[in-house]
């Protein structure tokens, strides 16, 4: 994978920022990821560090409500934000002519979000509105990322629903608004991504010109979220009022990539073993030999994507099947499969398929800007090495049957969490 020659360097306030020039499209991404997502929300508070995302959005210190729509648009770019364990990101995509106009406008509102009594208000609602449609109203809404948690983690932090609960959004007040945001928000709580097509000493101009004045702020010491790993099979149900098939999730710890890359590696590798294409194991077995399940799929990450967490992550397989099949039948087939690759690992043919088509993934990713941005940022708030998303499709190719094996063999019964979706809405 080509990867940028990166460029970092940090300003007094304490922003740590990311420059990855290529010349070879007339664009530029433009990203700022904050050290603050869902677990860090306190108590009573569900939901917030999302519905913050929202309200950094209705305007700042110099530009009334919606002109970072307006302006971002009207540059022909696109923008975004989004909330994840870990962090919370913003980012925009326009051509390389806008970029001062981009620095502006994510250091405006770093500098000073324009939250009111009225924004928070209506942002509540929109947020509300949110869960309505992706959650609430919605058949297998949130499952397994909201209704899994609960069930394999025993913390509030990590077992706490990141959507956020009504009544405790509708009593978010404009003094955590900021407090949330002093706490969070300060530029050395972030990273500056830029990529793109850029000259790079006048772009460093541009940072120091419309970030250097933003104010320096206390940066609230990283938490650990850890807990003990499950020590027996643990057990939940959720009813979904709007699904016509039960579900299952099985859950289990990831080695943290941290201190256990190659061992994280694997369990990406084994994931696409089990479920990615008509010829993984799960698929084969459970949809078309046994046709015990309608759909299956192996993740890691609790939101779907790889290493876009800290440990304590989630390494989750589910299913979607019959009502007249029995879930041990199902258990019992995923748990064969898991130890046929405990015993004697994926073949070297196997492997190399899916590893290349790992590295084909990654490269197509690489080469659109948005998702370069993005997974530059994360990696370099995340693990302090933007490098690693270039690195990826080497480390992949590295994994050996052996690492494979052993992956597998961590995932036991007496280690797992089994969630049970039972559906409420016609048959079953």
């Amino acid at each position: 994978m080509a990867q940028p020659q990166l460029h970092r360097f940090t300003l007094p306030n304490g922003l740590r920022v990311l420059l990855a020039p290529d010349p070879s499209a007339p664009v530029v991404g433009v990203s700022v990821h904050y050290d603050v997502g869902f677990r860090s929300e306190p108590e009573g508070r569900t939901g917030f560090a999302h519905l913050f995302e929202h309200l950094m959005f209705q305007g700042s210190e110099s530009l009334e409500k919606l002109a970072h729509f307006r302006h971002v648009q009207g540059s022909g770019g696109t923008f975004n934000g989004s909330t994840h364990q870990d962090y919370t990101d913003y980012y925009q995509v326009t051509p390389s002519a806008a970029l001062e106009r981009m620095l502006f406008l994510e250091a405006d509102r770093m500098r000073a979000p324009k939250i009111t009594e009225e924004n928070l208000r209506n942002q509540v609602d929109v947020v509300k509105e949110e869960i309505r449609l992706n959650v609430l109203n919605r058949p297998y809404g949130g499952f397994p990322w909201i209704t899994l948690p609960p069930v394999l983690y025993s913390t509030f932090a990590n077992s706490h629903n990141g959507y956020g609960d009504f009544a405790e959004l509708e009593e978010a007040t404009l003094d955590d608004c900021a407090a949330f945001f002093d706490t969070y928000y300060a530029p050395g709580n972030a990273v500056l991504t830029v990529t793109g097509e850029f000259e790079l000493k006048p772009t460093i101009d541009l940072v120091h010109k419309h970030f250097g004045d933003v104010p320096a702020r206390p940066v609230p010491p990283r938490p650990s979220f850890s807990e003990p790993l499950p020590t027996t099979e643990l057990r939940g149900e959720h009813v979904d009022p709007h699904a016509t098939l039960p579900g299952l999730t099985v859950g289990y710890r990831l080695p943290d990539p941290s201190t256990d890359m190659n061992g994280y590696l694997a369990y990406m590798v084994l994931s696409s073993l089990l479920s990615d294409g008509d010829s993984a194991r799960l698929v084969q077995r459970l949809v078309h030999t046994d046709e015990l399940v309608i759909e299956i799929s192996a993740r890691c990450g609790l939101l779907g994507s790889s290493l876009d967490a800290r440990d304590p992550d989630t390494f989750a397989i589910v299913g979607i099947y019959p009502g007249q099949v029995e879930q041990a039948r199902v258990l019992g087939a995923i748990d064969e499969e898991l130890e046929k690759l405990a015993a004697h690992g994926p073949d070297a043919d196997e492997l190399a398929r899916i590893t290349a088509r790992w590295a084909a993934t990654l490269h197509g990713a690489h080469d659109r800007l948005t998702s370069r941005t993005l997974n530059y940022g994360s990696a370099e708030l995340l693990f302090g090495r933007a490098e690693l998303i270039g690195e990826l499709p080497e480390l992949l190719a590295a994994v050996t049957p052996d690492d494979v094996a052993k992956a597998a063999k961590g995932l036991r019964p007496d280690s797992r969490a089994v969630l049970t979706l039972t559906p409420a809405g016609g048959d079953k």
